[in-house]
């Protein structure tokens, strides 16, 4: 047991783990990493409104992205105000038809609808004509959001974001997703709720069920799992575990997982279905699951979201087929730049990440249609994307554009194209040069074949959650030789190896098929024995429980 102690207190301090914070890193909670909200531009405005919406009962639409981190925080929005007597409504733009973040014409609408408040989430930070249009029809606006703001700030009632200029202390919490702010401001406005005396004829609602909201959309948004995102996604694992919101309960089933989700099946498995409805489908589908109290509802959004994310891959296949092949031919380019006619733009930001993947460096796809296209770009760590952009919108270069370090959006004029890819270059070739100087892989552990077994897996799970700034550890074991080697699906390659003693494990090298490493794999024979690096996991499927490797990288031992 204290071997596994010392393993664990190696890993995180690794991480960048204070020696003196190891037993708050280790079990992460809310408690000790939640600020006062109060520290925060705007928060306490913001819950001062809001709670005067709730004791009067106005209407209240709460106005969200179309992606994970969007529905997410409507949804815990929208689910915290009903908890606190107050039905609010949601409203998704559009993909396609209205584009990312309010419009005036959306706004003014609500206004005229009948609604008093509206809380924008994860979008509006850069809303200047949309907020201004609702300014003046006389409708308040408060502004939750994570993304780059400018020195000017657009007309509303309150604008909370950590990543605001001009914010003081609560700068040191930019890395958290929008959905992890709406989560603050929902505990500002059940303390200014406690503070009027709300909760004496009422039960005061449990802000922690909501953790798994919270979870979903910080890790599908791929925010930093460091601090406050750590205890977010840690507790809120624990919440999803309880299959509680009968919504979750249903993708997780259609997700057809077996197990209670890990952080891994919320970026790959959840995260993905949900976006499935904002990029190829309803945008609403996402918010209205999260929301939903009604089973059989439940069911069958789930449903048509995994259905949707079938008919995602198949397009977004199609896309990546041909933007792949333009963004190897842009080697010296610091930042791949690709546009196409025909693409479809609720895929370009999965295309971009792999793209990213692929080269190693930040990827932009751009789906052109008639004269002006719409882009997704991707980030690495250490170049700040997001600043990037919006600085080639105050410039000229682009109609509109925004977003934070690892992930942007933008709309440019074709013939544009090519100057902002230029733009781009200059700006983050140093950048870009510095975050990729050493590519050699970082390990945590070197072991024997025999050593990889389901305990070790247990014993480097118990080190997180992992994810975007907190790595899963990487172990490296050999020498090992090639047992059989197949493909599985289109680009997977399968391995069964062995150690000198015999003793081995099975492995995959995941989107490798066609690489150097799986064809090295796949035609190496029995004489041939290799290291192998990458991530330690389960095979439980049909009641296994045995260790295999997910393979970053090999070398011959020989």
């Amino acid at each position: 047991m204290e071997e596994t102690d010392d393993l664990v207190d190696q890993l995180m301090l690794a991480r960048g783990c204070p020696p003196d914070a190891l037993a708050e890193h280790r079990n992460p909670t809310i408690r000790a990493f939640m600020p006062d909200p109060s520290i925060f531009r705007d928060m306490d405005a913001a819950a001062a409104r809001l709670a005067d919406a709730v004791q009067s009962g106005e209407r209240v639409t709460i106005f969200g992205d179309y992606d994970v981190d969007g529905a997410t925080s409507a949804a815990l929005l929208v689910r915290l105000l009903r908890d606190l007597g107050l039905e609010a409504g949601s409203y998704i733009p559009d993909r396609l038809l209205e584009g990312y973040g309010p419009s005036g014409d959306a706004l003014v609408a609500l206004k005229a609808g009948g609604s008093s408040l509206v809380v924008t989430v994860d979008c509006g930070a850069q809303a200047f004509d949309a907020l201004a249009a609702a300014r003046a029809a006389g409708l308040d606006v408060i502004v939750v959001d994570h993304h780059q703001c400018s020195t000017a700030l657009p007309e509303a009632l309150a604008l909370v974001n950590p990543n605001r200029l001009d914010e003081g202390e609560g700068a040191q919490f930019g890395l958290l997703a929008a959905v992890g702010v709406a989560w603050l401001l929902g505990a500002a406005l059940v303390r200014e709720l406690r503070g009027r005396g709300w909760f004496s004829a009422r039960a005061e609602p449990k802000l922690l069920e909501l953790l798994d909201i919270v979870a979903l959309g910080t890790v599908a948004d791929v925010a930093r799992l460091r601090g406050l995102n750590r205890a977010f996604v840690a507790q809120g694992l624990k919440v999803m575990a309880g299959r509680q919101n009968v919504g979750l309960d249903a993708l997780i089933t259609a997700s057809r997982l077996k197990a209670a989700p890990s952080c891994t099946d919320l970026g790959f498995a959840l995260g993905p279905r949900i976006n499935a409805g904002g990029r190829v489908g309803k945008s609403d589908l996402g918010v209205r699951l999260l929301t939903t109290q009604d089973p059989a509802e439940a069911r069958e959004i789930a449903d048509e979201l995994d259905a949707l994310n079938t008919e995602r891959r198949a397009i977004e296949a199609s896309v990546q087929a041909e933007a792949e092949e333009m963004a190897l031919r842009q080697a010296n380019r610091a930042v791949a730049v690709v546009a196409g006619k025909g693409w479809h733009p609720g895929v370009i930001g999965i295309v971009a990440g792999r793209i990213k993947e692929k080269l190693g460096r930040p990827a932009i796809v751009i789906a052109l249609d008639g004269s002006v296209g719409k882009g997704s770009g991707r980030s690495i760590t250490g170049v700040d994307l997001g600043a990037a952009v919006l600085a080639a919108k105050d410039m000229g270069l682009l109609v509109a554009g925004g977003g934070h370090a690892m992930a942007a959006g933008l709309t440019v004029d074709e013939a544009r194209v090519e100057a902002f890819a230029d733009f781009l270059h200059d700006r983050l070739e140093g950048d870009v040069a510095r975050a990729t100087a050493d590519r050699s892989l970082l390990l945590d552990v070197l072991i024997a074949p025999g050593g990889l077994t389901p305990h070790l897996v247990d014993t480097l799970e118990s080190g997180g959650p992992y994810g975007t700034g907190w790595p899963a550890p990487r172990v490296a074991t050999g020498p090992v030789r090639i047992i059989r080697a197949d493909l599985v699906g289109t680009d997977h390659v399968r391995t069964q190896v062995a150690g000198e003693d015999g003793r081995g494990f099975k492995a995959m090298a995941f989107r490798q098929a066609s690489t150097e490493l799986g064809q090295a794999l796949l035609g190496a024979g029995r004489d041939r024995r290799f290291w192998l690096a990458g991530r330690a996991r389960k095979d439980d499927w049909g009641g296994r429980n045995q260790a295999e490797l997910h393979i970053d990288d090999a070398s011959f031992a020989d």
